[in-house]
This record gives structure tokens, sequence and C-alpha cells, in this order.
């Protein structure tokens, strides 16, 4: 996604300086992309550890409160993404009825992405969270989700 983003940039810098034709869909297609780009890479392809984070108190505390930190913050992301579900479908799916200015995609397509972001968020944060109660912070340090 990365490399057709960044073509795409490049299409539309060369069409807009070189040749003088300025072309609107590129615009859109790269905000699709990063839209996705993001989304997908943060549910799919980043480690927890790569997340960036701000763990000066987690890693200041006793291990026994590091667990609490860990189980309290994988339940605010599991609860707050899981209550937002039902409105964030109702709103992707209204979208259906809307379509983007230059290419006319649909824009449930476009920002259905974000349901599979949260799914996928909810699934890895309960998963970390059942681990933690079942077996405790690991050896490595245990830092939140």
């Amino acid at each position: 996604m990365l490399a057709a983003m960044f073509a795409v940039f490049i299409l539309q810098i060369a069409a807009r300086y070189v040749f003088g034709w300025p072309v609107g869909w590129t615009v859109e297609v790269c905000l699709t992309l990063w839209l996705w780009l993001v989304l997908w890479g943060t549910a799919f392809c980043l480690d927890d550890r790569d997340q960036v984070r701000f763990d000066m108190v987690f890693l200041a505390v006793s291990r026994r409160l590091r667990r609490v930190f860990f189980l309290v913050s994988a339940g605010a992301v599991v609860a707050a993404l899981a209550l937002s579900l039902p409105d964030t479908w109702e709103y992707v799916t209204f979208m259906r009825i809307k379509r983007s200015a230059t290419l006319q995609l649909r824009l449930n397509w476009v920002f259905s992405i974000y349901i599979l972001f949260a799914v996928a968020l909810i699934l890895r944060h309960a998963i970390a969270g059942i681990g933690v109660l079942r077996r405790g912070l690991p050896e490595t340090g245990g830092q939140g989700p």
C-alpha cells in the first residue's frame, strides 16, 4: 500500500508540474491508501512492542501494579471499541449511499477498514488480558497492550 501510495503521489507531481495536467483522482487514492495503510498496519502488522507508548509510570511501579495497569488498559480498549462497534457499523453501512468525489468509490468500502481495525484490536487486547490473567506478565516486562 505504501509503494502504491508513493507511486500515485509521484504520478500526481509529474502530471501537475511536468505535463501541466492536474489530476484529482490521485489525491483521493493517496488519502484512501493512507487510511487503509495506517489502520491495517496497526491492526495486523505491528507487534504490541512496536506501538508508541508512554510507559514511564508503568515501568516505575511494582510488578503487581503493572499487572493491574495492563488489565485495566486492555479492558478499557476492549470496552471502548466494543461499545462503539454498533454505532460504527451503523455509520459505515449508512455511508453506502455516498460516493467519493472523484473516483465514485462507495464510502462504506473506504471506511470498512475501521471495523476490521476495531475487531482486531478487541481480539488482540482481550487475548492479551486473558493471557495476563492466566499466566501473569511476561518476564520481558509486559508493557501494556
